[in-house]
């Protein structure tokens, strides 16, 4: 996957990165945001703005389905041969599966990110998810608005059945855990703070 930092792009196609700025501000070339909400460009963006096109290139159909642990294995089949058979009831030609097993809430999984990678690359064209939380738990419309940005269609058959309700509270159980650890570590860092001042 290539991704450019404004500076490096900016080089690359000969202009300032102000003027990169302006041209992001006026949506003359709208360059991407990761979820820090920093900049950067693709080599698609490079091609098109150089006049450097792809012939014929068409991007895959992908289905893309997870479940939160081993022990849904079950779940993961049931997602796949569920999509499998909407795309051929629509017509649709499903060219790669990609399965996952992990939290909706790790945006470090595996082939989570290859399917990213992927799309940002532009070899792929449309993804089928059962549900959106299959995707990802928190940020669905981000990410969906990014990908449509790309020309990439996100197909959600919204299958309740292939949404368990248990792995939403997992998920939240493990975000209380996480913020509960945070706020034990600045209480006892305020307590280190305090008998500090005190020596």
């Amino acid at each position: 996957m290539k991704q450019y930092k404004p500076k490096e792009f900016s080089e690359m196609i000969n202009v300032s990165v102000r003027t990169l700025q302006r041209w992001d501000n006026q949506g003359v070339l709208t360059a991407y945001r990761n979820p820090k909400g920093r900049r950067y460009y693709t080599d698609k963006q490079y091609r098109e703005y150089m006049g450097i096109r792809e012939e014929n290139k068409v991007g895959k159909t992908v289905i893309y389905t997870r479940v939160s642990n081993q022990g849904q294995k079950d779940d993961l089949e049931n997602q796949i041969e569920f999509l499998k058979t909407f795309a051929n009831a629509k017509g649709i030609i499903v060219n790669e599966v990609i399965t996952d097993i992990g939290s909706g809430l790790n945006y470090n999984r595996k082939q989570w990110n290859k399917l990213i990678d992927g799309c940002i690359e532009g070899d792929i064209s449309a993804i089928i998810i059962a549900h959106k939380d299959r995707f990802v738990r928190f940020g669905y419309d981000w990410f969906e608005k990014f990908l449509r940005k790309m020309g990439i269609e996100i197909i959600v058959v919204n299958n309740e059945k292939l949404s368990p309700q248990e792995e939403l509270v997992q998920d939240l159980i493990s975000i209380i855990h996480v913020f509960s650890c945070r706020i034990y570590g600045l209480r006892k860092y305020k307590k280190k703070m305090s008998e500090d001042k005190e020596l």
